[in-house]
């Protein structure tokens, strides 16, 4: 069941976003936010989808006069109820499901022709038959002796249930969309999916912009969301069926992915790395792009003149506290760094309500590191009073696409020290151009999980002003030359107004 939360009958752009805006802070959800709000002569549309409505609290931004439209729709809210009495469906509209399924087995990129028709979810086939009916029982059993009779009946069963049910829920979202001049995603995934379906039955030009590769770090959280399956201590149980129902899932997810490629007229990353990671998974060459972020580089550069004259002994990490952040590594650095550094802090500035499991675990190792006077859980704050009063700012992450905490850092005058993943490495070493590389490093890149290495990068740069200093101007001069927003802005404008020019 959609609601609305702004309703409009025509948008310029729809921006379909996977979890994020306006419910999730930072990350995807500051960009989409950054693009609405620096582009106010255009129209702007959202459509969120998110798992179910118990995952998500208050709405987090204020939303831009020119932010006409936003719907919410939620994939996995279990309304579907078990029935009595089998539902009936006639042979051929089954049939058309049978080769649904078995496109989603194929890596084939073009969108199942089944899909190409709106008729067909709302009249022949609801997700309601092929929950209940007879022969859609049938089809699982025989699909569960053919590739799963190893693994329990009932874990197979949810998989597959849970994997088809956005299907029915996508189709629906589409049907119902406004007027639409630009569809724009920024990731795959469903999200993909949406952009691809409504651009093939709405003639509708679709464009995409991954800010991480979607299908990559559903292989690193696959196993651990609550959504894949009722039964998830039943799935991690043995190892043989972990595996099924991950190649399983990550088939799907790369099928999705392959869609969206090929239907998508223009695939956007943010730096050069993640497009040739974005043209190994499919995407065609001739197709991509690169449009760096941007940062509001003179607000956040008045910053500079707040900082005292010495270096704060804080360490920031400014994330959500999830396990794709490792936060645990960060406690862990905290540790050999406290033994080092007398009254040194390591501040985690983020919100603990999306996987609260980890939270309390990391509170716990606080406690049991015996550092509850040096690591503090701070929430949610404002970047512009942490950032002056922190000396370095680190992330630990696992997977990253270009986090906009370390370019608002180097504006604001702040080195950082980062894991070797996503773009930390070309924003912290260059890696633009040779003149970018010639600037210098602002901070050091460690290896992910190294707790060690960490905390020496941290006691290097904290306890030699010298190389802080160098590392300061190196960031500032960087973000300045290559990532103002100004620019980032001015290229989205170009863009849209390109394709809608055409339409």
């Amino acid at each position: 069941m959609a609601f609305y939360l702004r309703r409009s009958a025509r948008v310029d752009i729809m921006l379909i976003g996977e979890g994020t805006y306006p419910y999730v802070k930072g990350g995807v959800s500051s960009w989409i936010h950054q693009l609405i709000k620096g582009l106010p002569d255009k129209r702007f549309g959202i459509c969120f989808i998110g798992s179910n409505p118990h995952d998500y609290d208050d709405i987090q931004y204020d939303f831009p006069d020119n932010l006409v439209h936003v719907e919410i729709h939620y994939l996995f809210d279990d309304s579907q109820k078990p029935r009595k009495k089998l539902l009936h469906i006639d042979k051929d509209a089954f049939g058309e499901i049978e080769k649904l399924h078995e496109n989603f087995e194929y890596q084939e990129n073009s969108l199942p022709s089944l899909l190409h028709s709106e008729e067909f979810f709302e009249k022949r086939v609801t997700f309601g038959h092929f929950l209940h009916a007879k022969k859609s029982w049938e089809f699982i059993r025989k699909k569960y002796y053919e590739k799963a009779e190893d693994m329990p009946f009932i874990d197979y069963f949810w998989s597959v249930r849970n994997m088809h049910q956005p299907i029915w829920i996508i189709a629906g979202i589409v049907h119902d969309f406004p007027e639409i001049e630009i569809l724009h995603s920024p990731s795959t995934g469903y999200a993909g999916l949406i952009g691809t379906l409504a651009s093939y039955q709405k003639s509708i030009p679709f464009i995409l912009t991954e800010h991480g590769i979607y299908t990559r770090e559903r292989k690193i959280d696959l196993l651990t969301a609550d959504w894949i399956s009722y039964h998830k201590l039943t799935l991690i149980s043995e190892s043989e069926e972990m595996n099924y129902i991950k190649e399983l899932w990550i088939g799907f997810f790369e099928k999705i992915a392959g869609m969206a490629y090929h239907r998508a007229e223009l695939i956007f990353s943010l730096y050069r790395g993640a497009q040739m990671v974005q043209q190994a998974f499919g995407a065609p060459k001739e197709k991509t792009r690169v449009v760096p972020n941007g940062v509001d580089a003179d607000g956040l550069g008045t910053l500079v003149e707040k900082r005292s004259e010495d270096t704060p002994y804080v360490v920031t990490l400014i994330g959500r506290v999830v396990s794709i952040k490792d936060i645990k590594t960060f406690i862990r650095a905290m540790r050999i760094l406290a033994d080092r550094i007398d009254g040194v802090e390591g501040w985690i500035v983020g919100p603990e309500d999306e996987d609260p499991e980890y939270a309390k675990e990391c509170h716990q190792m606080v406690e049991a590191l015996k550092l509850s006077s040096c690591v503090k859980f701070l929430g949610f704050q404002n970047i512009r009073e942490i950032l002056p009063k922190t000396g370095l700012l680190t992330l630990t992450s696992i997977s990253e696409g270009m986090p906009l905490v370390i370019l608002e850092g180097f504006a604001a005058g702040v080195p950082c020290v980062a894991t070797d993943v996503g773009s930390c490495r070309d924003l912290i070493e260059g890696g633009v151009d040779e003149e970018d590389v010639a600037l210098g490093k602002a901070g050091s890149v460690t290896q992910i999980a190294n707790p060690s290495e960490l905390a020496q990068a941290y006691y290097t740069f904290l306890t030699n002003g010298a190389l802080w200093k160098n590392a300061q101007k190196t960031g500032l001069k960087r973000v300045n030359k290559y990532y103002r927003q100004e620019t980032f802005l001015q290229r989205y404008e170009e863009i849209y107004d390109t394709l809608l020019e055409k339409r």
